[in-house]
């Protein structure tokens, strides 16, 4: 009897332990649930703002979208109709191009030595402070820089325009590049150094390979935001009606820039061509994130 006297007690703590373990775990499950609701709405109301964005691009843009405009300049009034972005599409390739080829390399280099030298040294301390600083700060006062430093001296042009980006550009690559360098497993690098590579043959042929397809992403990145910029090319390529492919010391145009003018004037036909450069620059930026998305893949392989 005293046995059977003894077990009920512990039968009884047992069932109120599992009945505690199932009411901790149903209000685990149902939190869980009632935050991915949130999530789910959030994520849904983002997509919604940026899909419903882009219709309306496309919807006010699409009209005015011809081989007219993809291959003329616009008219020198913007009261007249036809036309197109064609000197606005050329200056702002030469200056994604040249900024890119200048801020791509330095962006990399510099995070290869905060990734792999700098550790948390002091000066890779400053790099990572001016890089973040950089990143927040307006476009507006690169612009401004750009045209102290250098615009009063050598005047208005592409090369102008592509320093200002550059500006723009390297912090984005210098931190994104760094973070895609830290995710390459240690084990790679342990493997090449007990193959005898030394250090900078590691990161060249294991850590760079692996994280290329990271950095990639990093630089479109750096790209789509450099295309989209108005305020620092107002103050350092001015703008241009005519097609123009010299680099320094003559105005050139860009699609930020006529965008900006077009929109911005009252006249219906310049507001159109506005909408419908704002739909070729998203398709823009929408190519090259796709291309460079097909090569991430690809070097995976």
């Amino acid at each position: 009897m005293n046995g059977i006297d003894a077990a009920i007690p512990v039968a009884g703590e047992s069932t109120l332990n599992r009945w505690t373990d199932e009411r901790v775990a149903s209000g685990r499950r149902w939190r869980n649930r009632l935050m991915a609701g949130f999530m789910g709405a959030a994520l849904a109301v983002s997509v919604s703002v940026v899909g419903l964005i882009l219709l309306y691009v496309v919807k006010a843009g699409l009209g005015a979208m011809s081989w007219e405009f993809l291959t003329q300049p616009p008219p020198y009034s913007y009261r007249l109709e036809g036309g197109g972005f064609v000197n606005g599409l050329i200056g702002t390739a030469i200056m994604l191009v040249f900024a890119t080829v200048v801020s791509a390399p330095m962006g990399v280099m510099a995070a290869v030595y905060l990734a792999e030298y700098g550790g948390k040294g002091t000066l890779a301390k400053l790099i990572r402070f001016f890089s973040d600083v950089m990143t927040g700060v307006p476009s507006v006062f690169v612009g401004l820089f750009v045209y102290t430093a250098l615009v009063t001296s050598f005047g208005f042009g592409a090369s102008m325009g592509a320093i200002a980006l550059t500006i723009i550009m390297l912090p984005i690559i210098i931190r994104s590049s760094e973070e895609m360098l830290r995710l390459v497993p240690r084990d790679l690098k342990d493997a090449s150094h007990a193959l005898g590579a030394s250090k900078s043959q590691t990161i060249v042929r294991v850590v760079l390979p692996s994280a290329a397809p990271g950095i990639s992403t990093g630089v479109m990145l750096a790209v789509a935001r450099a295309a989209g910029e108005t305020a620092p090319l107002i103050l350092t390529i001015l703008g241009a009606q005519a097609i123009v492919t010299k680099l320094w010391d003559e105005a050139i145009a860009a699609l930020p820039l006529q965008i900006f003018d077009g929109a911005r004037n009252p006249f219906a036909a310049g507001v159109e061509r506005a909408w419908a450069g704002a739909l070729e620059l998203v398709v823009i930026v929408l190519a090259f994130t796709l291309l460079a998305r097909l090569l991430a893949s690809r070097s995976r392989i």
